[in-house]
């Protein structure tokens, strides 16, 4: 679970919630704004429509393109996939949790603005304890698109993502200042193929290395 930090209240910042005021809006088809281990991201409950329509309006986000979601654990993100290669086993018990976002062949019940042309959905399981707990309390992955309008830079502190998208967001989870410089690294993975389609925290040299069975740095 998150530390308290990321969990008490704000009265300078009455917005910024608690983890259980962040599932209940989810649940009820509102948008939070959360840490990850790379930057901060809006979580949308992948089931509503009304939730996933009001996200890419507020990002000002292209429909065309998709959005991944973060899982609470493994078995929870291969469970949006319609097949799960060897290789996508091998590289989540290398990488997972961490920044490494898997696209991965989508089971027919995936909502269309998650899937890819190619059909694939992306997901990944996080290494920060908020995001996995978000997932876990809604029971689901929640999205993990950037908390910033489209085309500008992420969020790495909460006030880059409220100036970003203000009071269209009702709910804020702090989780201080995320150091990282790059989001999560996104591959495609089909049979025994994979691609790089962003190359990001987790580099081609990496993938290629843990795929090769040699010790990871």
């Amino acid at each position: 679970m998150p530390d308290s930090s990321s969990a008490k209240s704000s009265s300078s910042h009455p917005e910024i919630s608690t983890i259980e005021d962040a599932i209940d809006a989810l649940r009820s088809g509102e948008l939070v704004v959360y840490p990850t281990e790379t930057f901060y991201g809006v979580a949308a409950d992948p089931l509503s429509k009304s939730a996933l329509n009001r996200l890419f309006a507020i990002k000002g986000r292209d429909a065309a393109k998709t959005v991944a979601m973060i899982a609470a654990d493994t078995r929870s993100a291969f469970s949006l996939a319609r097949e799960v290669p060897p290789i996508a086993w091998r590289l989540a018990e290398c990488f997972w949790p961490g920044p490494l976002t898997l696209v991965l062949p989508a089971r027919a019940q995936i909502a269309p603005e998650l899937i890819g042309l190619s059909g694939g959905v992306g997901v990944r399981v996080s290494s920060h304890p908020t995001a996995r707990a978000l997932a876990a309390g809604l029971e689901r992955p929640i999205t993990a698109t950037s908390a910033n309008r489209a085309g500008e830079s992420p969020a790495k502190t909460l006030a880059d993502a409220r100036n970003a998208l203000g009071r269209k967001i009702k709910v804020y989870l702090e989780g201080g200042t995320l150091g990282s410089s790059a989001p999560s690294t996104v591959l495609e993975v089909a049979g025994d193929r994979w691609r790089i389609i962003r190359e990001g925290a987790v580099s081609g040299r990496q993938i290629a290395a843990a795929l090769a069975g040699e010790a990871l740095e």
